[in-house]
């Protein structure tokens, strides 16, 4: 496993990281056991860090990866949690919940500090209330001791490239950007690097776009940019191959983006998944797939409030992202 400095936070994390939404049952019904094995079998395989989220499986995420880090030596791993939305509807980063989450996440998780601590989705309210009281509490945890570092995270890119300016946190995590289908994260590169800011990417499945099996109901994404994905995991199978490796390989392998998040909740599968980043990429595979991809390129979908999303609504305006 390569390890890759999280912006100027000191952190060395694992350029594939686990993330723990899967054991909450957000995607299937999982053994909570099992689940406790996958978290071991990620930090076997050489994976150091971790984020979960209260929102994830109502608590239950949390819960679980509780149990299994509790088993851990602490610095074993990094752990990162968020704070703000704690259900499809339910936001609050009101100064005092950012407090409150952040204790009982901490009780939930049978840890003292967060190493990281993101809000969580924060384009869905007013960016005031995110400048001018979530941010400041979690500088006050930060002096407490309660978590090391402070973070945002959302799906708009644009939502970091109007709020990095005006606010001072040490990360931030961005998902379904940087993927087979989608690098318009790059973009966001040269501003990251200026403030020093650690990134995490997440979701290089595009939250299962990139799949051979029928995309969920409530993914988002349109029906061109499906059809897309969906051809370019046929192809991989065609080939012998599964899309899964080659995106994570394409993915970890970039050296601008830190460290990758993907989520399982079975112990084989984050054992391959790790495997993988050591193993070389099929060039020539990556570039039938890119070409597939191409007439869907950066093609993404609306989140939370229209200023954060300008672009997306003039591409689905112009009829690129039916």
């Amino acid at each position: 496993m390569k390890y890759r400095k999280l912006g100027s936070t000191g952190l060395d994390v694992s350029v594939l990281s686990f993330g723990a939404s899967s054991l909450g049952s957000v995607f299937r019904e999982t053994d909570d056991q099992e689940s406790i094995r996958t978290v071991h079998a990620a930090v076997d395989a050489g994976i150091n860090y971790i984020d979960v989220s209260p929102y994830y499986g109502l608590t239950k995420a949390e819960t679980v990866l509780g149990q299994a880090v509790k088993q851990l030596p602490r610095d074993k791993f990094l752990l990162s949690s968020k704070a703000g939305r704690y259900g499809e509807n339910t936001f609050d980063f009101s100064a005092k919940r950012i407090i409150s989450s952040v204790e009982e996440s901490l009780n939930r998780l049978h840890t003292d500090y967060l190493d990281i601590l993101f809000l969580h989705d924060i384009e869905f309210v007013p960016a005031a209330i995110i400048v001018e009281d979530a941010v400041p509490a979690m500088h006050a945890l930060q002096e407490q001791g309660k978590i090391r570092f402070s973070g945002i995270s959302g799906l708009p890119l644009q939502l970091f490239e109007t709020l990095l300016p005006q606010i001072k946190v040490d990360a931030i995590l961005s998902y379904c950007h940087y993927s087979l289908n989608d690098t318009s994260l790059l973009d966001l590169l040269p501003l990251l690097q200026q403030q020093g800011t650690g990134l995490v990417n997440a979701s290089p499945l595009s939250m299962g776009l990139l799949s051979t099996r029928e995309t969920a109901d409530w993914h988002p994404a349109g029906s061109r940019l499906k059809a897309a994905c969906r051809q370019a995991a046929e192809h991989c199978a065609s080939r012998g191959s599964d899309i899964a490796k080659l995106a994570v390989q394409y993915s970890t392998a970039h050296e601008g983006i830190p460290t990758t998040l993907v989520s399982t909740a079975n112990p084989d599968n984050i054992a391959k998944n790790a495997a993988w980043t050591s193993e070389p990429l099929d060039g020539e595979l990556l570039r039938e797939v890119l070409e597939i991809l191409e007439p869907v390129h950066n093609q993404s979908w609306v989140s939370g409030r229209p200023e954060y999303n300008e672009r997306q609504i003039q591409r689905e305006g112009s009829g690129l992202n039916g």
